[in-house]
């Protein structure tokens, strides 16, 4: 190798935290959660998989700092502002975050060492619905249904078996195709007049679902 060839060589990034979390979270969005391996994170950053110990202490330490890296990216709820629109926004982050993240779902809340990305998530949302009123007790009742219903849905979106308007259509037409609607009169009424539908999106049932849960809340905390 010649002098000049090394020196017009292009630097070498060095090896960090931040670095090695990214790219595992890279690897698990392109591969999925059990494809992601300490050999291949390794080869994804270029070092041998033992130098990686260097900046996680172990698989779960490396679990722990992907999920605060995810919970980074959700939008916080802001200061002052009306909480139910806050809220709103809120929910929605999360489930594009997850859209883009699907080996996170299951395990945004399953974490015993969380990094402060997500304690900032969670003393954020608090503090937003406190402010608005909420008792600590229904401040809890309120994030434990609100998460319920976002994590729920984002867990059933990945199981579902399309992703697109037409796809929907396609598999909804086959589907009645196939069975007897004088057997299942309300399935077929609902998939012919509905899903069937002009303009129809499964992903629009996710707002009308939380415009609900928020709408009891804000009935909840004006009985407080």
């Amino acid at each position: 190798m010649t002098r000049r060839t090394a020196r017009h060589r292009a630097p070498r990034i060095p090896l960090s935290r931040e670095r090695v979390l990214r790219a595992a979270v890279a690897l698990a969005d392109e591969n999925g959660l059990a494809a992601l391996s300490m050999r291949k994170l390794g080869e994804a950053v270029e070092v041998e998989a033992m130098s990686l110990y260097t900046h996680v202490a172990n698989k779960e330490d490396l679990l722990d700092g992907m999920i605060d890296l995810v919970f980074g990216e959700i939008d916080l709820p802001c200061d002052g502002g009306n909480w139910k629109t806050a809220m709103r926004q809120r929910a929605i982050s999360v489930r594009q975050v997850l859209s883009r993240h699907r080996w996170a779902i299951g395990l945004m809340e399953s974490r015993t060492s969380p990094g402060p990305r997500t304690l900032r998530h969670h003393d954020a949302v608090i503090g937003c619905l406190r402010r608005a009123g909420f008792s600590v007790v229904l401040t809890a009742h309120a994030y434990s249904a609100l998460d319920s219903y976002i994590y729920g849905f984002a867990l059933q979106e990945r199981g579902l078996p399309f992703d697109t308007p037409g796809e929907t259509a396609e598999l909804a037409q086959g589907i009645l195709a196939q069975i007897p609607t004088d057997q299942y009169p309300h399935l077929a009424e609902l998939t012919a007049e509905h899903v069937l539908g002009p303009g129809y999106d499964y992903s629009d049932e996710f707002e009308f679902g939380l415009g609900l849960i928020l709408d009891g809340l804000e009935r909840a905390v004006g009985q407080t």
